[in-house]
């Protein structure tokens, strides 16, 4: 985790690390070398060459100081720099600095002219440190002869320091930006490297087979969102590990109380019980239901295969619904008989009815419900079973006077493996009745609903619209 907040760090950093100071240092030699200086040094030097070219007719400021004043009086307030005029030995004769008036008849460093001369350069630029100190040019009359020199004075001399202070100063704020910059990327990684070292320890239990606890959901948004998907996969991870240990006990008790009745029953007709007709007969019915209820339970596991394959394939095709539900209605009215209840089943006066299903899918839905009924209408109860039309949909109902499901069980009572307080009481069921009756409306396009009393009994609509039931859909 250190390594990876060190990448973090340091990925966050190479920006301004680089960038920063890179821009800094070319910015402030810029500002120097290419436009002060290089405009300054032009500027100076054109200033230069006119003020000699002027003061070269004016032979007789070079011998008179109060004409030499008077030239630079006039001269000096269209020029950008100090003006400074001395004769061919180097003594100063006039300044436009009136500060300067202690330095006339001084001598100065002058150039060699006649050096100058031979070496075809008009002036003598004075530059110490990238920094422009004066322009020196040579006065010369109409007969050649050297009669002064004229000497600029570079003025922002005092913008050179200022310009040296304005270089430290922004290597001062880089150097604290950079400081800041380090503290904010410093607390950026830790940001982003704890909720990561926090999944990636809870990764690592997981697969360790321990149960990790819900992650808190902080920091950036990408590390929220990630945090949120394992919080999403670990809890789907439990679900289907309690999903899995229930489906495990509900089949061992499923299989093993069938499985021995039927060898009891067996066994008792290879001891002789076969020789009662009735007996036999008993015997033969028991086994039978037990075979029923074995097909069942097949059915749910065979649906609950389809699901972890994928989505259901349905084989659709046009049913008469008045034969569709002779086909196992009466099969289900003797169950009701034989447990006491009164069926009852009322048809639609437009029935039969043309449905495009799949008539063994859509039948299995129908028969868990009706099961369902069944099991949980105790003796004396009433099952009725209902077929009708509306303008929008199909609608089948199958309602009993069972023991009813309150308003809690009702919101969870389609979820897979969930049981009711009426269904826990009884030893038939693994929850997945009314997941399977669900999911196989919803892939005919249509929806299964519940209303439901405690004490006075339930009813469960499968309603299908009509455009799906009426019609063979285009292919």
């Amino acid at each position: 985790m250190k390594t990876l907040r060190a990448r973090l760090l340091l990925n966050s950093l190479i920006p301004i690390l680089i960038i920063l100071p890179v821009m800094g240092v070319l910015i402030t030699y810029l500002l120097e070398t290419q436009v002060l200086l290089g405009n300054l040094t032009k500027e100076l030097t054109r200033q230069a060459f006119l003020v000699a070219d002027a003061s070269s007719t004016y032979e007789e400021i070079w011998r008179d100081p109060v004409r030499a004043q008077g030239f630079v009086s006039r001269v000096s307030p269209s020029l950008t720099a100090k003006l400074m005029l001395f004769d061919p030995t180097g003594h100063l004769i006039v300044s436009s600095d009136p500060e300067d008036s202690y330095l006339i008849g001084q001598v100065f460093d002058v150039p060699d002219a006649q050096l100058l001369l031979e070496k075809e350069i008009p002036a003598e630029i004075t530059i110490n440190n990238r920094k422009i100190q004066d322009i020196i040019v040579p006065v010369f009359n109409n007969q050649g002869s050297l009669i002064g020199f004229v000497r600029l004075l570079n003025p922002l001399a005092t913008i050179y320091e200022r310009s040296q202070t304005l270089r430290e100063v922004l290597w001062f704020v880089l150097a604290g930006g950079f400081i800041v910059a380090l503290i904010l990327s410093w607390q950026l990684a830790r940001v982003v490297e704890k909720p990561l070292r926090e999944t990636t320890q809870a990764a690592y239990h997981l697969a360790s087979g321990e149960t990790p606890q819900p992650l808190d959901e902080v920091g950036p948004q990408e590390t929220r969102l990630l945090l949120r998907a394992f919080n999403t996969l670990t809890e789907r991870l439990q679900t289907l590990e309690t999903s899995r240990k229930r489906l495990l006990a509900n089949l061992v008790h499923e299989l093993g109380r069938p499985l021995g009745a039927l060898r009891s029953a067996s066994q008792a007709l290879l001891g002789g019980a076969g020789d009662d007709p009735q007996l036999r007969q008993e015997l033969m019915q028991g086994m039978d239901d037990e075979l029923v209820r074995l097909q069942g339970l097949l059915n749910e596991l065979a649906h609950l295969h389809d699901q972890v394959l994928g989505p259901l394939e349905l084989v659709c095709q046009k049913v008469n619904t008045a034969e569709w539900l002779s086909r196992f209605l009466p099969t289900w009215e003797r169950l009701a008989t034989d447990k006491k209840l009164s069926w009852q089943v009322n048809l639609d006066k437009n029935m039969p009815i043309d449905l495009y299903i799949d008539p063994d899918r859509l039948a299995q839905a129908v028969q868990n419900l009706i099961s369902n009924a069944i099991r949980y209408t105790p003796p004396g109860g009433k099952i009725t079973i209902s077929a009708l039309e509306t303008p929008d949909e199909f609608r089948l109902t199958v309602e009993d006077t069972g023991s009813g499901i309150s308003t809690q069980e009702q919101n969870l009572i389609f979820e897979p493996f969930q049981r009711g307080e009426a269904a826990q009481r009884l030893p038939e069921g693994m929850g997945l009745g009314l997941t399977i009756a669900r999911d196989l409306v919803l892939a005919h396009n249509g929806r299964l609903t519940l209303n439901s009393t405690p004490g006075v009994g339930s009813r469960f609509t499968v309603c299908l619209p009509l455009t799906t039931v009426h019609e063979e859909p285009d292919n």
